[in-house]
């Protein structure tokens, strides 16, 4: 039989969720909170599920029973603080049930694009009627900086459009949806050939600031830069001077180095960008995948098996 189990979740949960839980060990006492009203139950707590933009470091320092977190976000910036690293607290993610959305928001910002939906929106609001330039997503290219489950969602959608799909990774290996692969001492080479570049990199501290004024130089005046990573991993003020210098065509931006963003960023009237409000990873489907994956790991924990999802606290994922 399973042991009893404390666990603590900083986000409400479904009937269905709780017994997928209990389906897995039966006798787990379940608390859903919020990270204000978290401090009257982290005492007790063995597990505790939250998000990894949440600043948990208070209730960790009061947890003496906890053996692990697990973010209900792939990110975890906010979660691998210096105490958390230096514990033998595992701490995994939701790295791997994102792919889906994130993918189709990046093909529904590069079909706008194309068929200029930016511009015919404005226009639909002004009522202008006036035909603007098109173009087919068929047979462009596609750069993907950071090839983990999500840039693998997203060459996978992309090369069923017909898009030609390149990548840097570290390693190469053998992906089947993707047609070359280039090295990081090669990503000048690779974003000169895309005529979009998708930023799905983690947040770490080698990737924050990591897109600057001479990546966006490096591409093609008629290409589009879409980050669905994390803000932090494009220097913002080096994309703006880009837009402006008309150094790439455009920006489909879902995060932001601060937000939201500031109603003071020219990035709003720009013509040329699309922003969303950090929603591409956002679906009805979400809570389910993520319990359905956090479930399937407690068996694992339970029964002292390699669990997944595990982040390398000294690499940030």
């Amino acid at each position: 039989m399973a042991p009893a189990l404390n666990i603590l979740v900083l986000n409400p949960l479904a009937d269905r969720h709780i017994e997928k839980i209990n389906n897995v060990a039966p006798d787990t006492v379940i608390h859903t909170t919020n990270l204000e009203d978290a401090r009257q139950h982290i005492g007790d707590a063995d597990i505790l599920i939250t998000w990894g933009w949440m600043d948990i470091r208070t209730l960790f320092q009061n947890a003496p029973k906890l053996k692990w977190v697990h973010a209900l976000s792939a990110g975890v910036e906010k979660l691998n603080f210096p105490d958390m690293q230096a514990s033998d607290t595992i701490l995994t993610n939701s790295k791997g049930i994102h792919g889906i959305p994130v993918a189709e928001h990046v093909l529904s910002l590069m079909l706008a694009f194309t068929r200029g939906l930016n511009l015919l929106i404005r226009q639909q609001q002004q009522k202008i009627w006036k035909r603007v330039p098109t173009e087919e997503i068929q047979d462009k290219t596609i750069a993907i900086v950071g090839l983990g489950s999500i840039g693998r969602t997203i060459a996978k959608k992309a090369k069923g459009l017909g898009m030609n799909v390149i990548a840097v990774k570290r390693e190469i290996t053998t992906e089947i949806f993707v047609d070359e692969l280039y090295t990081p001492d090669r990503i000048y080479e690779m974003l000169a050939e895309a005529d979009f570049v998708v930023a799905a990199l983690p947040l770490t501290e080698e990737t924050n600031g990591f897109f600057r004024l001479e990546h966006f130089q490096a591409m093609k005046r008629s290409a589009y830069f879409i980050n669905i990573a994390r803000g932090a991993v494009v220097k913002e003020a080096d994309l703006i001077q880009a837009l402006e210098q008309e150094l790439i065509q455009g920006a489909g931006l879902d995060v932001f180095d601060h937000e939201p963003l500031s109603k003071d960023s020219s990035l709003w009237a720009m013509p040329n960008v699309i922003l969303t409000p950090h929603l591409a990873a956002l679906s009805p489907a979400y809570l389910d995948r993520a319990m359905k994956l956090f479930a399937d790991n407690l068996g694992r924990f339970i029964q002292h098996a390699e669990m997944e999802n595990v982040v390398d606290k000294a690499k940030g994922y």
